[in-house]
């Protein structure tokens, strides 16, 4: 098994379509049924299948139609945290979105104006 690392970019995006058009053969589904199941023209299929893929919603289209969904549940999964790191992370955010203050006045010649 490769590191995925340190593939380029197309060669993933071309094993990602070689593995996509096997699991459609092996289905035995054709090219122009699984782009009308999916909602993606027949050409964007043919270009997935060839690791042209330039759209993410077309390729999560066809993945949710072979019922390979799945793959992706990694990146969807929410991560749990501890009570610990929940507390650092309210903190942290906290800290970014305290109001800011202004630290400059203004010049008025009327003292009497400046003065509330």
């Amino acid at each position: 098994m490769d590191d995925i690392y340190m593939l380029a970019d197309a060669i993933i995006l071309n094993r990602i379509g070689n593995h996509l058009k096997k699991v459609r053969l092996r289905q035995n589904v054709t090219q122009q049924s699984l782009a009308d199941a999916a909602g993606v023209s027949l050409s964007s299929l043919k270009k997935i299948e060839k690791g042209d893929i330039k759209t993410f919603d077309s390729l999560l289209r066809v993945l949710r139609t072979l019922g390979k969904l799945e793959v992706l549940q990694p990146l969807v999964d929410e991560e749990q945290l501890s009570p610990s790191e929940y507390y650092e992370l309210v903190q942290s955010n906290a800290a970014k979105h305290q109001r800011q203050r202004a630290i400059g006045r203004l010049n008025n010649t009327n003292k009497e104006e400046s003065e509330w």
